[in-house]
């Protein structure tokens, strides 16, 4: 018995010794994921210039705004007071409301305020004018590349932060994006006082012949494109896009081709290329759905390499020269083909005349695919 008893206590001091050994190798040595994970990270430092702040809280603002929209939307329906006011307000957005297709809801005011200034100076965005444009006429403003999201788009033409109207005094731009975007409670009244118009065929027919000097601008590669959009590159979805030009001629509008350096370098991208399952998916979603969701990262809120931000990268918005047009209601394949390789020279021209300058880090050159 007393054997037994000495065996037993001898092994639980073993046993006891043994784990505080471990204890004290695991404590003593760093968590190896967490720390190179940590090592891995580059955080912002502590002081940071108050106006570094703001252009970041703005744009941080505008990257979930959509959603932001959404939650408010719905703590709205949570009271239940507001609820006869809420189904006149879908009534009036579902039924009514055709502002999206005539562009009417632009609001001068709001396109001026300093948010987008600060919105613009966070990259830094800015627009280049290679020539005058007179106001006598309407105008097609074809954007490339279109990017992960068109920030670029976005400060140059839906605000006044690069100086767009005192450029081209007498224009009103509308840049076009995807219908169901003005489906969406609250968040589509912010985009319709930007002058953010539907890019269905009426809306470009409503815009181009409300007057003179009125203009689009459609960001042509669309979601196809964002799936190819990454640092150093500038493959354009371009060579099937002819809608565009078709309504240029059917309105007598220039079009004026425009290549926004730097648009692909503010987000990297998950490997995606042909044939693999991501990109089979993502062309799926595309189909089923008219936009396709990029598996995209950028930095974060507190540091730089790491998040859904875009990346702190310059973008420079050249306006090249305007193709002017006969008008024809009813062009014909050939005359859209031909003004279509005069846009594509145009286009090829701003991006070797300014490549050396605005994309010093590009991998390979201007590619026109699909």
């Amino acid at each position: 018995m007393d054997k037994g008893h000495d065996l037993t206590a001898f092994s639980r001091t073993i046993s006891a010794s043994s784990l505080r050994g471990r204890l004290t190798k695991l404590t003593g040595a760093p968590l190896r994921p967490v720390a190179a994970l940590h090592a891995s990270i580059d955080f912002v430092p502590t002081k940071i210039p108050r106006k570094r702040r703001l252009q970041m809280m703005v744009v941080a603002v505008w990257s979930v705004l959509l959603v932001m929209s959404c939650f408010a939307f719905l703590m709205l329906c949570s009271i239940p007071a507001l609820w006869p006011f809420l189904v006149m307000y879908l009534i009036w957005i579902f039924c009514i409301d055709k502002s999206p297709a005539h562009g009417n809801r632009l609001t001068p005011w709001f396109r001026s305020l300093k948010i987008w200034q600060y919105f613009a100076e966070y990259y830094p965005a800015s627009l280049l004018k290679e020539c005058d444009l007179p106001a006598d006429r309407p105008y097609v403003f074809g954007y490339h590349p279109h990017g992960i999201i068109g920030m670029g788009a976005l400060a140059t033409f839906a605000t006044e932060a690069t100086g767009f109207s005192k450029a081209f005094p007498g224009i009103k731009p509308h840049l076009l994006t995807l219908t169901n975007n003005f489906h969406i409670p609250l968040y589509r009244e912010v985009i319709m006082a930007l002058g953010i118009s539907s890019v269905s065929r009426k809306s470009c027919s409503n815009i181009l012949s409300s007057g003179p000097g009125q203009a689009i601008t459609i960001v042509v590669g669309g979601a196809a494109e964002s799936l190819s959009a990454r640092p150093g590159t500038a493959d354009l979805t371009l060579k099937r896009r002819l809608g565009f030009i078709k309504v240029a001629i059917q309105h007598g509008a220039d079009l004026v081709p425009v290549f926004s350096f730097g648009e692909n370098d503010i987000y990297n991208q998950m490997p995606n290329e042909k044939g693999t399952t991501i990109y089979a998916l993502q062309k799926k979603f595309q189909s089923m759905f008219g936009f396709t969701l990029p598996l995209f990262h950028g930095r974060g809120l507190l540091n730089y390499n790491l998040g859904l931000m875009p990346y702190r990268r310059r973008i420079v918005s050249v306006i090249g020269r305007p193709i002017h047009v006969q008008r024809c209601e009813k062009p014909s394949l050939e005359e859209v083909e031909r003004v279509q390789r005069m846009y594509i020279e145009e286009l090829t021209r701003i991006w070797n005349t300014y490549k050396d300058e605005f994309a010093k880090t590009r991998l390979r050159e201007l590619s026109i695919v699909d």
